[in-house]
């Protein structure tokens, strides 16, 4: 290992330590970590996605739980220990103890971190081997009931190629604008600037391509002139079969940070017939900012429930209104690295119950021959398939004609459904 990336890893290590003690990193060092912002996300996103090894570990060796913070510090060094590579382990151990002792018990802290890292160290070897012969769902780090849900949907070997996808770090997408930038125009200035080239192999009318690892979207050409936008290409489901046209009034009921609404908008090229309602006041910003990005700046903004539209536009009728419903984000566990740990029964029947108030309230606005695309993140049947077979039970002047579900090992994006309901 170099002694440049060395040192910028132990100044990581150190901020990183800072950042425990503080809760965040202090303005004065954002600046030596720039380049090892990426170390620092895959630690974090990692100790979050292994959380449930990393605490059969510490079952393990530790009979009395420690402080919470001394907690994340064992972890912290666990993860690098057993599954970073190119760690100085020395120097994983020495910041861990350091931070340990910033605490209040800081000496009796200290001891236990050192004594059960250096013990990580010495039978790393062992807890690989023997967490091979515990179960499936601990080895792949994933909630015990949510991956025999998965066992009982797709068989064994696709909820292992599942939970296999999760744990891998997710990569950055970004759409192509091409009604502001020819595809080809885009590559040149992607050459120009000297950054990779790598086309989603999904892509086909809709053109995606794979940011490099090291690469801001920020600093990418055509930020600021709304040449791309950051979007899976699972997204563009919902958007197909919504079909909107550029005469029609379209909703989009749950719309921050705004990709479905742009790509709306980019199909219908009238963006005066769309309104874009988002529940979350602190969302909002955003929604605006990245439609004013993309140059959708007429687009009419409501802070709003979808549950209630009535408070929001009386007897407004819509043509077409797109519902991404709130839902517990099992398709995009590899994104949302802290989703797993959230997802349960009781969870998930409280989602059941927005998601059908959504639904059930939006339907009373859509126009004669108009269409619902009900669309999730989710890959769980209660929030997809078995809601809607109940809400359509209950709502015979509506039919679904068609439907999708992504499975995201088989298409290399994020998971998701979407359905097209139409009112008879």
């Amino acid at each position: 290992m170099s002694s440049q990336k060395k040192n910028s890893r132990l100044d990581a290590a150190k901020i990183l330590s800072e950042w425990l003690e503080f809760g965040s990193f202090p303005e004065n060092k954002l600046s030596k970590i720039e380049d090892s912002r990426y170390f620092v996300m895959d630690l974090v996103h990692g100790c979050i996605r292994k959380h449930i090894i990393l605490d059969w570990i510490m079952n393990q060796w530790i009979k009395k739980r420690p402080s919470f913070l001394t907690q994340a510090i064992i972890y912290i060094g666990f993860y690098q220990i057993l599954f970073m590579s190119n760690t100085e382990i020395y120097a994983v151990i020495n910041e861990c103890v350091e931070a340990a002792k910033k605490q209040s018990n800081g000496l009796g802290s200290a001891k236990l971190v050192n004594a059960v890292l250096r013990k990580c160290d010495r039978e790393s070897e062992k807890l690989i081997k023997d967490l091979e012969d515990e179960k499936e769902f601990l080895k792949l780090s994933h909630p015990e009931k949510l991956f025999n849900s998965w066992i009982t949907q797709y068989g064994k070997d696709k909820a292992k190629e599942l939970a296999n996808w999760n744990n891998q770090p997710a990569k950055t997408i970004i759409r192509i604008n091409q009604s502001r930038i020819s595809v080809d125009k885009f590559k040149d200035k992607l050459n120009a600037n000297k950054i990779e080239q790598v086309v989603h192999p999904s892509s086909k009318n809709e053109i995606f391509f794979v940011v490099p690892r090291k690469v801001s979207v920020v600093k990418l050409p055509g930020y600021k002139k709304g040449w791309f936008t950051v979007q899976d290409p699972a997204t563009i489901n919902a958007v197909d079969l919504l079909d909107p046209k550029g005469n029609e009034t379209i909703l989009d009921a749950c719309a921050a940070p705004g990709g479905k609404t742009v790509l709306i908008a980019e199909r219908m090229n009238n963006e005066k017939n769309i309104t874009a309602m988002e529940l979350h006041e602190d969302r909002i910003p955003r929604l605006i900012e990245n439609l004013k990005r993309n140059h959708f700046e007429k687009i009419n903004v409501v802070c709003g429930d979808a549950r209630n539209l009535k408070k929001y536009f009386g007897n407004r009728m819509f043509n077409g209104i797109l519902l991404d419903v709130p839902c517990s984000n099992t398709g995009v566990l590899q994104r949302r690295s802290d989703a797993r740990w959230r997802v349960n029964p009781k969870r998930i029947k409280e989602l059941n119950k927005v998601q059908f108030s959504i639904l059930e309230s939006c339907s009373k606005f859509v126009s004669s021959n108009g269409r619902i695309v009900y669309s999730t993140c989710s890959l769980e049947q209660e929030e997809n398939e078995l809601l809607l077979d109940k809400w359509i039970s209950q709502n015979k002047e509506f039919n679904i004609e068609k439907s999708i579900k992504i499975f995201p090992p088989d298409t290399l994006t994020d998971g998701g459904y979407a359905a097209l309901i139409r009112r008879n």
